[in-house]
């Protein structure tokens, strides 16, 4: 057993970290629903406009981060392993940056069309961040009830296998329809990140899977 865990069962556990880790879901959640408005909207300069909400929501993200690795610097008994606390700020942070690069790329590539496809995986990223957002609000009752929040994390696996699915069917008919190599490539680039996206979202899921076997 290591050391921070064998001093968790005597001494009373240091909470700072919850709030922090649930103001970083937040920020993900937030950019989140503004990136799936952003996947809908045609005009440019609204498009700019959620791009620009997005970054600040990435911006503050970072500073949480901050935050969390710094009281985790100063804390000496943690609420549980130091090296998931170090884990769950950091994959819960570049689950937000690719948030904000898929947003990015969007408004930077202004492609000509946003297929539907496109817009369900958006819609099915901000299904994850909204998970994510409940998962790490239970994370404090993680010990007592995991039942919850193992079932969340099922579902954002769920979530990942089906954006695969949608991944690999766009990208299949890109490459059979589109005509167009420059607009394919802006294609094939946003749907990639869009993608990877959920991916990183199971990543922060995994991280939460772990600290329950370890609470076991």
């Amino acid at each position: 057993m290591k050391i921070d865990r064998f001093f968790q069962l005597f001494v009373v556990k240091e909470k700072k970290f919850y709030p922090l880790f649930d103001e970083a879901a937040g920020c993900s959640e937030k950019a989140a629903a503004c990136l799936t408005e952003l996947l809908r909207e045609p005009e440019s300069s609204r498009r700019r406009t959620l791009y620009k909400e997005i970054k600040e929501h990435e911006q503050h993200g970072d500073k949480v981060t901050a935050t969390i690795y710094g009281e985790l610097y100063k804390t000496f008994v943690t609420p549980f392993d130091r090296e998931d606390i170090n884990l769950l700020g950091a994959r819960l942070d570049t689950f937000l940056d690719h948030i904000h690069d898929a947003a990015r790329r969007v408004v930077t590539y202004a492609p000509d069309k946003i297929d539907d496809k496109l817009t369900e995986i958006g819609e099915c990223i901000q299904q994850d961040a909204n998970l994510l957002k409940n998962i790490i609000g239970r994370l404090d009752s993680l010990q007592k009830n995991p039942q919850p929040v193992q079932e969340m994390c099922k579902e954002i696996s769920r979530i990942e296998h089906h954006v695969d699915e949608l991944f690999e069917s766009y990208v299949g008919e890109l490459f059979a329809t589109e005509k167009d190599a420059i607009e394919l490539v802006k294609l094939k680039n946003i749907v990639q990140v869009l993608e990877d996206t959920t991916d990183r979202a199971k990543e922060v899921s995994d991280v939460v899977r772990g600290i329950i076997i370890k609470f076991a």
